[in-house]
């Protein structure tokens, strides 16, 4: 087990944690919270063993295997594969020991000692898994969102938060006693998090994570520890049980609770009217069920001490915007690329739109076109008049300006839009303005580039706000914010009077401000019909169904678990597609049968070869377990030596197969989807 006894922890001359004792044992999955800046990650440095305790008692059992997510970016060449398999650090051990040691025998073929080194580590490296550790990282992989294609392209191929989650590939894959996860979902989509949640629902070991999730840290932890003032405070349960205890020990602490009436009425009257006025539509039950927990939960909304709200718009245009029949893409070395076709959908005043759908969709390719970041490739995109749009988009992040201060983004920004937003717009004006997200004292003459993640994504906010926007386009805003922070956002844009749409894999921003959803996949815009429980069921159900393709093709090892390519209809309820559920005319029926026989046609070939791929691969699964018999068997050094290596070209051959095996799979199911 791991215990801390009266432990003091400091950074700098400030002490994070004073007099902290409490014990996690074996196999519990904890989620570790607390503000930003409290020693979340000063604790995991101690954990870890990076960093030492300043005072009392800290012990971890040295036999406990550590694996933990590398924060830095990845540098290599290296096939996503190998990197992910380099990730179980026992096999690239025992690798490296097994190719010294067939080093040594090739020079010296009669000694016996050698030749039983070399017997053992063969078997040390079918204990650790050398068979199999492949179809292991590549079901990592592809469970984390990548393509069947992108398994043997280079890491430094993939974009910053890909190559993240391949750092989170490598931490699942090495066998490990003790697991620590940062904040693991912050560069996931839904669908890669949900499997995620059912990853880690499974591990066997301790566990310790960071995350500002509340959903996330209900589904895989049942012990929470709060960080507050120095001290550490274990509470029995997810963080919906420990968010509930919180909230009763503030509601005794009487004192404090008279100051916070008037931010619990403020809320509660919000709360009220939405849910006399609610209709009995799925997603607006959810959304009053998101709201009940807010209401149960008001003290400990109300004791943060951060909090901001939108200013009433302006103007309210109704329509907001109206698409018409338009295609929606970028262009690629002057070539039109289109990802969305045939969207033709209003927005209308105080509508609250949770966007869905699989990575690499068009979600974000939809907001950006609405957000006039991108042209329509075809079609028409209406604005109504005095439309205003707050946009925040994860990028805005890298676009501010590193050397400036947020001050000096204010004042920019000010002189920018001018009288187009009627706000007072001198220096102490702004000042006021930035003091009220927290941007206090020499804070606002502090560079942005030194600022944490959580900061720039509250001056960013600050911004949006103070534009007074009456069209909200949010794409991921909670990624670097804390539990405190998003719980501040939702309560703000819950009472948001204008228009919001919003892209996130917070589940509990999306239920508590959303009153309806859209679903973008298969190159279509369409609605869902159910709430997120549906979608997330939806999400399990399609992996599922995958599987069990890959299983009909009768491969020997069952193959490694894909991400949601694209959705198709919502369990538990419709999509409404439009034109796609018309009659064809019978032309286009004629069209569509020429088009399948001939997707038909070019599928047969990678079938046949598929299925010879599936013999070879039986007939070398097969012959490695009668190699890995032969190897149990009383045996000379030289027939040691020639099984040893024999078994080693088999794992290889049996590699390369599977390979081409998922590359085959996934362009037949692109043929034949």
């Amino acid at each position: 087990m791991i215990t801390l006894k009266n432990v003091v922890l400091r950074r700098s001359a400030k002490v994070l944690l004073d007099g902290a004792t409490v014990t996690l044992n074996p196999t519990e999955k904890v989620g570790l919270v607390g503000r930003n800046g409290a020693g979340k990650s000063t604790l995991f440095a101690l954990f870890n063993g990076t960093l030492h305790e300043d005072g009392g008692d800290f012990s971890r059992p040295r036999q406990w295997r550590l694996a933990q997510v590398a924060q830095d970016m990845p540098e290599t060449d290296a096939p996503a594969t190998d990197f992910v398999v380099g990730g179980d650090t026992r096999l690239v051990e025992l690798r490296e020991a097994l190719s010294a040691i067939e080093t040594a025998y090739e020079a010296h073929p009669d000694d016996h000692d050698l030749g039983m080194a070399l017997a053992h580590a063969y078997t040390d490296l079918a204990d650790a898994g050398e068979h199999d550790a492949v179809p292991r990282a590549q079901a990592l992989i592809l469970g984390l969102g990548f393509k069947a294609h992108e398994l043997s392209e280079p890491v430094n191929s993939f974009s910053g938060g890909w190559r993240m989650r391949l750092q989170l590939a490598r931490a699942l894959m090495c066998p490990s006693d003790l697991l620590l996860l940062d904040e693991p979902t912050n560069h996931l989509d839904l669908d890669a998090l949900v499997w995620l949640e059912s990853w880690l629902q499974k591990y066997q070991g301790t566990m310790i994570v960071i995350s500002h999730d509340r959903e996330f840290l209900d589904a895989v932890t049942d012990v929470t520890l709060h960080i507050e003032h120095a001290k550490l405070t274990r509470y029995g349960g997810n963080y919906s049980a420990f968010e509930t205890l919180r909230a009763q020990q503030l509601e005794l602490q009487q004192s404090a609770f008279a100051k916070q009436q008037d931010k619990i009425a403020h809320l509660q009257k919000f709360i009220d009217r939405f849910k006399a006025k609610a209709s009995k539509a799925k997603q607006a039950q959810s959304r009053v069920k998101a709201l009940e927990r807010m209401e149960k939960v008001a003290p400990l909304l109300a004791e943060a001490d951060f909090t901001f709200e939108f200013k009433e718009p302006g103007n309210i245009p109704n329509p907001m915007l109206s698409i018409s029949h338009a295609s929606f893409g970028y262009v690629v070395e002057g070539e039109p690329k289109t990802i969305l076709t045939d969207v033709s959908r209003s927005v209308q005043a105080g509508q609250r739109i949770g966007i869905l759908g699989a990575n690499g969709q068009g979600k974000s390719t939809l907001v950006k076109t609405i957000a006039r970041e991108m042209g329509a490739l075809a079609g028409t995109v209406t604005e109504g008049k005095g439309l205003n749009i707050g946009y925040f988009a994860q990028q805005e992040l890298d676009v501010l300006r590193p050397q400036d201060n947020p001050l000096e983004h204010m004042v920019r920004m000010a002189r920018e839009l001018g009288s187009a937003v009627k706000e007072r717009t001198g220096e102490q004006d702004l000042r006021g303005f930035l003091g009220s997200f927290n941007f206090s004292g020499d804070m606002v003459k502090q560079p942005v580039g030194t600022m944490s993640g959580g900061e720039k994504a509250r001056l960013v906010l600050a911004m949006m706000v103070w534009q007074r926007p009456n069209l909200l386009l949010l794409d991921e805003p909670t990624n670097h914010l804390d539990l405190a922070t998003r719980e501040a956002l939702a309560v703000a844009l819950n009472e948001f009077e204008g228009t919001l749409m919003l892209v996130s894999h917070d589940r509990a921003l999306l239920r508590s401000v959303c009153d309806e959803f859209w679903l973008v996949g298969r190159g279509v815009v369409s609605d869902f019909d159910g709430d997120l429980d549906d979608y997330q069921r939806y999400l399990l159900e399609e992996a599922k169904r995958l599987r069990e393709l890959a299983k009909e093709a009768s491969r020997p090892v069952e193959p490694a678990v894909k991400s949601i390519a694209s959705p198709a209809l919502p369990m538990g309820g419709t999509a409404t597609l439009g034109a796609q559920n018309q009659p064809a005319p019978k032309t286009q029926r004629k069209q569509d049968a020429q088009d399948r026989q001939q997707r038909g046609d070019q599928a047969k070939p990678l079938q046949r070869e598929l299925a010879d791929i599936d013999q070879r691969l039986a007939l070398a699964t097969s012959e490695r377990e009668a190699v890995e018999q032969r190897l149990a068997a009383p045996l000379s050094p030289a027939e040691i030596a020639e099984a040893g290596k024999r078994l080693k070209t088999l794992a290889q051959d049996i590699a390369g197969l599977e390979e081409r095996w998922l590359a085959l799979s996934d362009q037949i199911e692109s043929l034949t989807t």
